[in-house]
Parts: C-alpha cells; sequence; structure tokens
C-alpha cells in the first residue's frame, strides 16, 4: 500500500497550488480520503476529506479556499489550494480515512508547501 504526494513548492500570499496524491495497492474508490498538514512546531491537523460518494468535510480555517476531489479511475487525490496565506505553510499528508485518524490509516510522505513573499 503506498501513497505517493506531489505538487507542493513556494508561492507568494494569494496564490494558489494543486496538490495530488496517487493511490496503489488499495481499493481507492471504496475508501474515504483526507489531507493533513503539520506546521514547524505544531501538531498535525486535519485539512479536508471526501468519501468515496463524494461528500466533502473541510477545516473551518480552509474552507472557502481548498478543494479536495477525487479521480477513483486513476486513484488519484487532489487538493487545489486557492487564495493561500503564509499560515498555510507546512507539510501535507494525503491519507486514507477522513477526520479522525485511527491506527489503520495509511500516511503519505508529504510535500511540503511555503507560502511567503
Amino acid at each position: 500500500v503506498q501513497l505517493q504526494a506531489s505538487g507542493g513548492g513556494t508561492v507568494q500570499p494569494g496564490g494558489s497550488l494543486r496538490l495530488s496524491c496517487r493511490a496503489s495497492g488499495i481499493i481507492f474508490k471504496f475508501l474515504t480520503m483526507g489531507w493533513y498538514r503539520q506546521a514547524p512546531g505544531k501538531e498535525r491537523e486535519f485539512v479536508a476529506s471526501i468519501t468515496s460518494g463524494g461528500s466533502t468535510d473541510y477545516a473551518d480555517s480552509v474552507s472557502g479556499r481548498f478543494t479536495i476531489s477525487r479521480d477513483n479511475a486513476w486513484r488519484r487525490l487532489t487538493l487545489q489550494m486557492d487564495n493561500l496565506k503564509p499560515e498555510d505553510s507546512a507539510v501535507y499528508y494525503c491519507k486514507t480515512g477522513g477526520s479522525n485518524p485511527s491506527p489503520g490509516d495509511v500516511w503519505g510522505q508529504g510535500t511540503r508547501v511555503t507560502v511567503s513573499s
């Protein structure tokens, strides 16, 4: 089982980035999938999730700016991030499951996002 995240980088405040997560070794289409992030010196926090049926959930801090989506045919999870703020700077992780982590969840390796002028 593997989750491979990509798409991180450095962007100015107000800019956009699109993160992708490619899954292998799991029956992707049946799983709720999510994004978490961890900033330096802070706890890892929930960002967004999407169920197998397409229902979405967002942290208040990103609601209205971030959009999570999935492509079951390509086993790909996407996080479109618009109007980025410096406080969005973190390492972003894709994972199986939603906003309540459990021991059986699978985590990707993380991709770094830096929002700075």
